[in-house]
């Protein structure tokens, strides 16, 4: 699609312009089970972005590949879909100094590794998500300034089908039907992640005493498909992690800043690097 990738232009004069303080995303992927698959399967997405303009005024747009948007409104004022989106961005227009950007969108699951990449398991029909994003495609879950020096801290909310566990990047726990995630560090939009289903799931946990005499303690996580759990190595996973968490503190100086250490062996995936 024409016009569809951020050049670096548009990257440099956007990164001058704004700065992003936080994002709230709230994703509701029940429609990941159930039904047919004759047509497309979309999820809801409502993304709130709050961000500050250098130029009140000014104009820029924020990135979005979904199927259809259902509503706009920037601070306060509801803006035309059909006017603002055109596919892969959205048109914003008189930016104020503060600004708060909320986008209520239709998402599409994925089959080929990008965004929200659903996946049917052929020996017991169960039902796998997980996120993969780079270089650009976080925008194809929610909407975003799509550029790693943009980072700012996100807050992720995840309706699941009934039995299902999700994770993220920040600690998560169930409350009333909706999986709440603690706020992030500041990261780039491409290392948020979200994975969800009815994952095989073994926990362990990383100990190391710091310089100043403190404990760090590390929740670890690892997780498979069920059907592969007979064949899970976790006791393995957990060593080689552990040794690396003491390679990098030793080397560093610096201790894990990001409270949990989840790993997700996950069906199809078509791109890894040293961020996934």
């Amino acid at each position: 699609m024409p016009g569809e990738n951020l050049s670096r232009d548009e990257a440099r004069e956007r990164a001058a312009l704004l700065s992003v303080e936080e994002y709230e995303v709230s994703l509701d992927l029940r429609s990941a089970v159930g039904g047919t698959d004759t047509e497309p399967r979309t999820f809801r997405s409502v993304t709130t972005i709050r961000f500050r303009s250098a130029e009140p005024g000014a104009t820029s747009f924020a990135d979005l590949i979904a199927p259809s948007v259902t509503a706009v409104s920037l601070n306060g004022r509801d803006l035309d879909p059909g006017a603002v989106f055109d596919g892969s961005r959205i048109l914003l227009e008189d930016l104020a100094e503060d600004n708060e950007l909320v986008v209520d969108a239709q998402c599409a699951y994925s089959r080929t590794g990008e965004g929200m990449h659903r996946f049917v398991d052929p020996e017991d029909g169960e039902v796998y998500l997980y996120t993969q994003y780079e270089p650009a495609d976080s925008r194809r879950v929610f909407a975003n300034f799509e550029q790693p020096d943009l980072k700012a801290p996100f807050r992720f909310e995840v309706r699941a089908p009934e039995g299902w566990v999700v994770w993220s990047n920040g600690v998560g726990d169930l409350t009333d039907g909706v999986w709440k995630f603690a706020e992030t560090k500041p990261i780039s939009t491409y290392i948020t992640a979200v994975v969800a289903g009815p994952y095989h799931y073994v926990t362990d946990s990383y100990e190391r005493v710091l310089d100043d005499g403190t404990r760090l303690e590390i929740p670890l996580g690892a997780l498979c498909r069920k059907g592969l759990a007979k064949y899970f190595d976790a006791d393995d996973v957990f060593l080689v992690t552990k040794q690396g968490l003491d390679f990098f503190h030793d080397h560093f100086d610096y201790p894990y800043p990001f409270g949990k250490y989840d790993q997700a062996f996950v069906p199809e995936y078509n791109l890894g690097a040293m961020e996934n």
